[in-house]
């Protein structure tokens, strides 16, 4: 079992940095691949970016890649998403999840969540 707590959301002016944190419960947080996603109320939610159980192999988002970075710390049992040049696109609820085997990009493929973190990105 794996809990996440996402913290670090809040309100941003375009062009701005915000870094989310998820900190995760469990003695088996180093053996997952994380995943970062985001959520638009009535739509899908959509991958940002993933992280493997080493941190050795990262994915993004094409909408974010250049402007965001994930990381982990398996000693801390937290991984991060460095945000900057935010847009106002961005906005979303902001979930990191946990699952297996290396990160997907399809949400379906995650077995833990967190209850998300509000980063909103004004123009």
């Amino acid at each position: 079992q794996v809990q996440l707590v996402e913290s670090g959301g809040g309100l941003v002016q375009a062009g701005g940095s915000l870094r989310l944190s998820c900190a995760a419960s469990g003695r088996t947080f180093s053996t997952y691949a994380m995943g970062w996603f985001r959520q638009i109320p009535g739509q899908e939610r959509e991958f940002v970016a993933g992280v493997s159980w080493t941190g050795g192999n990262t994915g993004y988002a094409d909408s974010v890649k250049g402007r965001f970075t994930v990381s982990r710390e398996n000693a801390k049992n937290t991984v991060s998403l460095q945000m900057n040049s935010l847009k106002p696109e961005d906005t979303a609820a902001y979930y990191c999840a946990a699952k297996s085997g290396d990160y997907s990009r399809n949400f379906r493929m995650y077995d833990y969540w967190g209850q998300g973190t509000q980063v909103t990105v004004s123009s």
